[in-house]
């Protein structure tokens, strides 16, 4: 459930911001740095893969989020280990998970933030840039040797060079992923797929024929769900058409083929999309309730009840998910008696790929750190901290050959006496490692990872998934990026705003058949009639005007 939320949280927040791809300019972080007279702390020399060990001690403010059902502990291991480690101690602000984004920004925006800012997806800093508020840390980067070197190692620096705003500056660093998959995608019930001559849907007509026989064989049944309102189920769908939508939706821009940005939701391809989705609720094949019940950001419940009860056999989720349907399954069909599988993405008309490679959450900074004495000391922790392979080690694991250990192959396995319920791991363990200790918390623990770490605690079907997807599906190229400047990005949400309700409005009627799909193109112009073509003109001026002054 914990790593399902997480999830949600990052598709929710990153499309939520992603309409403001890039930020507006300004003055933000301008502030002179004396790089030498400021190093407090730092440690000379400090290179990728070093322990960093602060040569003074001091205090870094960070911003926390607390989920509702991972409560923050004074006693939690974690805080105590990285001081030991590093001589740096948390100055701790609190905001919970259930309105982090209205809290973050009045901290922001009151000037009252803390120095470190967490859990911030790309996109997420672009409505404070203007401001002044935060650092513009690309100009700081070469100060962070673990960042640099494993942008290198994993092929990103063309995708680091897509975070940059209209200034031609970055105000975040992600979480850099070896390998990149999609979190959501469909988990299906394989033992009921096989039994009625289905086997794992490669398309998404495979998939049609699918679940036509299981309901044959179930005729009470309506065997596909979403749980996520059809945020996330037409985020990965979307693909196999060359569209976008649900929550990779973002400012709605594809590549039209010929240089240009168009918008995707008057696209044919997004309406050959509606058009199938439409086809399998006329023949009773979805379970609509999921598509628009509420959901409290786990996406599980009434859909991993509907999994117990054998009236979905197929259903969005990450391996959390899974997890939790395979739970449900235990109390009704029995242990042993049931096969769940999480599928790659199918394929469609567009071929067989996959969202473009994703980075994760990163970390943000006030831009009042221009004024501490321990400005290049603090980059170096938090170099370490995101970035180098031991503290992301340790930031899921915990403490070497105490919570875990690790053989001559570098296999993990968690202490006898531990467990990491999160993940199904040793459920017999008395103390459990993130409730108990906060290791592998949802601040951290999930921003850079290489492909062995993201193994070492995942289920082998998941790591078969990963498998799976980077053998048989293409990433799609990434989004041209469309930096907008201050104003344009004031006048561009006016215009994004509506657009996208009127979007998310039809492409559900259209879907549960609230409306015919032969007045598409009444609904067209409904978005024309609403600026569709000032956006287009807006969008593709800025996009223009980026390649022209980074090509």
């Amino acid at each position: 459930m914990r790593a399902t939320r997480r999830g949600v949280l990052g598709y929710s927040i990153a499309a939520s911001s992603a309409l403001a791809l890039a930020a507006c300019s300004g003055d933000g972080g301008d502030g002179e740095v004396d790089i030498e007279g400021q190093s407090t702390g730092a440690m000379e020399d400090f290179t990728a893969d070093m322990q960093f060990t602060a040569t003074e001690a001091f205090t870094l403010p960070l911003l926390w989020t607390d989920w509702p059902e991972l409560p923050i502990k004074d006693s939690w291991q974690i805080f105590d280990e990285i001081e030991k480690r590093t001589n740096v101690k948390f100055d701790l602000t609190n905001v919970p998970f259930s309105d982090v984004e209205e809290k973050r920004s009045l901290l922001i925006s009151a000037g009252d933030a803390p120095t470190v800012i967490p859990l911030i997806y790309t996109g997420d800093e672009s409505s404070f840039v203007s401001s002044g508020a935060i650092l513009p840390i690309s100009d700081y980067v070469e100060h962070m040797p673990n960042f640099q070197k494993y942008v290198e190692e994993w092929d990103l620096g063309d995708m680091i060079e897509n975070l940059k705003q209209a200034d031609g500056k970055y105000y975040m660093v992600p979480g850099l992923q070896e390998v990149s998959v999609p979190v959501f995608t469909l988990i299906i019930r394989k033992d009921v797929f096989d039994a009625v001559g289905a086997g794992v849907p490669e398309t998404w007509d495979d998939m049609r024929e699918a679940l036509l026989k299981i309901k044959q064989e179930y005729p009470d049944s309506r065997p596909l769900a979403d749980g996520f309102e059809s945020a996330s189920l037409l985020n990965f769908a979307s693909h196999a058409w060359g569209a976008r939508a649900g929550w990779g939706f973002g400012n709605g821009m594809v590549d039209d083929g010929s240089g240009g940005l168009a918008y995707t939701a008057a696209s044919a391809e997004y309406k050959e999309m509606v058009e199938f989705f439409r086809g399998l609720v006329e023949d009773g094949l979805v379970d609509t309730e999921s598509f628009t019940a509420d959901n409290d950001g786990s996406g599980g419940g009434s859909v991993a009840e509907k999994f117990a009860n054998e009236t979905v056999f197929a259903a969005s989720g990450s391996a959390g998910t899974a997890i939790e349907f395979e739970q449900a399954l235990v109390e009704t069909v029995g242990e042993g008696n049931f096969e769940v599988l999480q599928i790659a993405p199918p394929g469609g008309p567009a071929g067989q790929q996959v969202e473009p490679r994703n980075f994760w959450n990163g970390f943000m900074l006030s831009s009042e750190i221009t004024e501490s004495e321990h400005f290049l000391a603090t980059l170096q922790f938090l170099d370490w901290l995101y970035y180098n392979p031991d503290a992301r080690e340790m930031l899921r694991w915990g403490v070497l050959d105490e919570t875990y250990t690790k053989d001559a192959d570098g296999n993990i396995e968690i202490d006898p006496d531990h467990s990491l319920k999160a993940f199904n791991i040793n459920l017999d363990g008395t103390t459990d490692i993130q409730e108990d200790l906060g290791w592998s918390n949802n601040v951290f623990a999930d921003s850079t990872e290489s492909r062995t770490l993201k193994e070492s605690y995942n289920t082998e079907s998941f790591v078969a998934y990963m498998d799976t997807v980077l053998s048989t599906r293409t990433p799609r190229d990434p989004y041209p990026p469309a930096p907008l400047d201050e104003l344009e990005l004031e006048r561009a949400s006016l215009l994004a705003t509506p657009l996208q309700d009127t979007v998310d409005t039809n492409t559900l009627k259209f879907i549960l058949g609230e409306r015919d799909i032969a007045e598409w193109d009444d609904y067209v112009s409904e978005l024309e009639a609403q600026g569709l073509a000032d956006y287009l003109d807006l969008i593709n001026g800025a996009r223009e005007r980026f390649e022209e002054e980074n090509s």
